[in-house]
């Protein structure tokens, strides 16, 4: 038998293993537990399998009455249909209509996912499909691969992976196959990312792989992730591989033989002037269709230029927020203005635009605010109606401030202060940090006020923190005062610093590829929340000291451009994402536990971590994961059974009876094995 051949019989035994232990768990006593198998294929017309096919229905029996699960988001066609044909419900079947007009000479299949289900107790029949032919002979080639986020490293489930006649003509710089193009072939990862891509020829092809968010099984750009091949494959020539029924997922999986790492990417959108508006008296917010405005004058009525301070809002830097650093009464209810930028113009030249601005702004008072106002109304004709005099109540200081200084400070983020309004001046002197060590006097601490480089509202109170002692930050009233002149109320906060033991410290030992090399060095818990980041990393020692107990695992960014953020790809260009890699212990685990009082040294080689992509590692890394995986279904079922087993129940889903493969199969067993492909 060829290694091709060999390779469409692992896959055939892999589908139909479910139908068979179908048909002889049908042996079993009767009894026991409720039915947690799927349904049994009895008879398929036209028969699977076929050649020059004209047929425009296909009808699919079952042993019992099923139902279709998100048929319209399940169900797909290889290669794609212009109209998608009906699938529906009839008796014990399942019928398909085909509405669009084949192609010659072309393999087909129907693959119905995880869309049939038995009528009662909702089993899913896995991995079902329907192959024929419109011209002599069947392709029988398959493709293996592993889909996965380029950011985060996780698998991305259920991801349709399109190939394409390689002969077809790319632009370098311009790839628009995926977004225009018509598959020759679709295949569709399960839920651990591995697709197993069936009826491939011995030809060259280009392979694109997306998340289907939507589930229009259209690459949608800015919505959807998308990965690419760098070069183009042959199935013919692929490595050898092993498929295989995943015994606890129920679906076919194999070794992959490709690797798509996808990323996001922003839609391309023309820059326009998007509209504004005026959320506050001293803001006003300026949107555009894509991101980095060029603005070159930006000029309102009877505010200088030197008041108007811009901040980005938006990662994608597409939205601007003006602050008018002007006394209250000094703004108009509307600020009338003129901006000019660069845009496209009909022909897409860039050219210089203008644009009139009208900012407009009034106070909208709340239901709670009205009921106020007017019984201090009341008051107020009370009291001039008899001769008192009148005394408003005081309001509240509209000045808004928080200081994130809870009862222990993480000495690495130190004191955070984050403002209303950006602040206009700041009295730092009179700020008051007293540290007070055991069995010590209270003693002044020198600190330091800094912006943060990210959030003009934002300032970070920090010092040279000892957890030892106890200390009081004190600011007096009027310290701070913002760009509406409004002043600060007096505060005072005592707190203590996390003491060093309670958590885990893990040191990073850096060797960079050479001097110039940049990383972005991330803590991530098990959520994927970053928990500790040094950016604009070189070769050298780093560490985070407060690590909540927890799975931790160290994630790496190569910085090519040296910006210190992670830099999606593009499909269009044809221009990879920064690779993100795992720091690999020495057990081979990424996993680091994070216990109290832990210490963990980590030598972090950017030779190894970033060394060329394997298909060999990445088996190596995916069965170690599964391994892991298995192990902990394993005990929690273990769990759940002893639990059962105390309170003399079964566990939900448990079945009984052997899984052996007897002679109950009949010409079930054949039709399928010519049927699932």
């Amino acid at each position: 038998m060829s290694r091709h051949a060999r390779h469409i019989a692992l896959a055939l035994g892999v589908v139909c293993c479910a139908a068979f232990m179908r048909c002889a768990q049908q042996l079993s006593p009767q009894g026991g537990p409720q039915d947690s198998l799927p349904p049994v294929v009895t008879l398929i017309t036209p028969s699977g399998g076929s050649r020059h096919f004209t047929a425009n229905r296909v009808f699919i029996e079952f042993n019992e009455y099923v139902q279709l699960k998100d048929a319209s988001k399940e169900f797909f066609t290889s290669p794609l249909m212009k109209t998608k044909p009906t699938v529906t419900v009839r008796g014990r079947g399942v019928r398909v209509d085909i509405k669009d007009t084949l192609l010659p000479n072309r393999t087909y299949s129907l693959n119905f996912g995880n869309a049939v289900v038995d009528n009662n107790e909702g089993n899913v029949l896995h991995g079902l499909r329907y192959v024929f032919s419109t011209g002599s002979a069947i392709d029988s080639l398959i493709a293996t691969g592993y889909t996965a986020d380029a950011m985060r490293g996780d698998s991305v489930s259920r991801s349709y992976v399109f190939f394409y006649d390689a002969a077809h003509d790319t632009i370098p710089e311009y790839d628009s196959l995926l977004l225009k193009g018509d598959p020759l072939v679709v295949g569709r990862a399960e839920g651990n990312g591995i697709f197993i891509a069936q009826n491939l020829r011995d030809m060259l092809y280009k392979a694109y792989a997306f998340e289907d968010t939507n589930g229009n099984q259209r690459y949608d750009v800015g919505t959807d992730k998308v990965g690419f091949l760098d070069s183009v494959l042959n199935p013919a020539t692929l490595a050898p591989i092993s498929v295989w029924r995943d015994p606890y997922r129920h679906y076919a999986t194999a070794d992959p033989q490709l690797f798509f790492r996808l990323f996001g990417e922003t839609a391309p959108r023309r820059q326009n002037f998007s509209g504004s508006e005026r959320p506050s008296r001293h803001q006003a917010v300026l949107r555009f269709s894509a991101p980095h405005p060029q603005i070159d004058t930006l000029s309102f009525e009877g505010i200088p230029d030197d008041k108007v301070i811009r901040e980005f809002m938006t990662p994608g830097r597409d939205t601007i927020s003006l602050w008018f650093d002007m006394p209250p009464e000094s703004l108009p209810d509307t600020i009338k203005g003129r901006m000019s930028y660069i845009r496209p113009d009909s022909l897409g030249v860039l050219a210089p635009a203008s644009q009139d601005l009208r900012l407009a702004w009034r106070i909208v008072e709340t239901r709670e605010e009205q009921r106020e106002r007017e019984r201090e109304e009341k008051e107020k004709a009370r009291a001039e109606e008899e001769g008192e005099e009148y005394t408003p109540p005081a309001k509240p200081n509209p000045f808004a401030f928080k200081v994130d200084a809870g009862a222990a400070v993480n000495p690495e983020k130190s004191i955070p202060i984050e403002f209303g309004l950006p602040l206009a001046t700041i009295d730092s002197a009179r700020i008051s940090l007293t540290a007070t060590p055991d069995l010590g006097d209270p003693a002044p601490v020198p600190f330091r006020l800094v912006r943060d480089t990210m959030n003009i509202r934002r300032w970070v109170v920090s010092a040279e923190w000892d957890e030892r002692a106890e200390y009081r930050l004190i600011i007096p009233e009027g310290v701070f005062v913002n760009i509406a002149g409004e002043r600060n109320d007096s505060l005072g906060a005592n707190f203590k610093i996390q003491m060093r033991e309670e958590f885990t410290s893990l040191n990073l030992n850096v060797v960079g590829r050479n001097p110039e090399s940049r990383y972005i060095v991330q803590a991530v818990d098990a959520a994927g929340k970053v928990i500790g980041e040094v950016r604009d990393a070189a070769t050298g020692s780093y560490s985070f000291h407060y690590i909540p107990d927890g799975d931790v695992r160290v994630r790496v960014t190569e910085d090519g451009n040296a910006n210190g953020r992670w830099d999606s790809g593009s499909l269009v260009e044809r221009r990879q994402p920064e690779r993100t890699e795992f720091y690999v212990g020495p057990t081979g685990d990424q996993v680091i536990v994070a216990e109290k009082g832990r210490v963990i040294d980590a030598q972090l080689d950017m030779g190894q971590i970033f060394a060329p992509v394997s298909i060999s590692k990445i088996q190596s890394d995916l069965r170690r994961a599964e391994d892991a995986r298995v192990s902990k279904y394993l005990e929690e079922r273990a769990a759940r059974e002893a639990e059962a087993a105390r309170q003399g129940t079964s566990p939900t889903g448990a079945a009984t009876g052997g899984l052996g493969i007897g002679s109950a199969m009949g010409s079930a067993r054949q039709q399928i094995q010519s049927t699932v492909r």
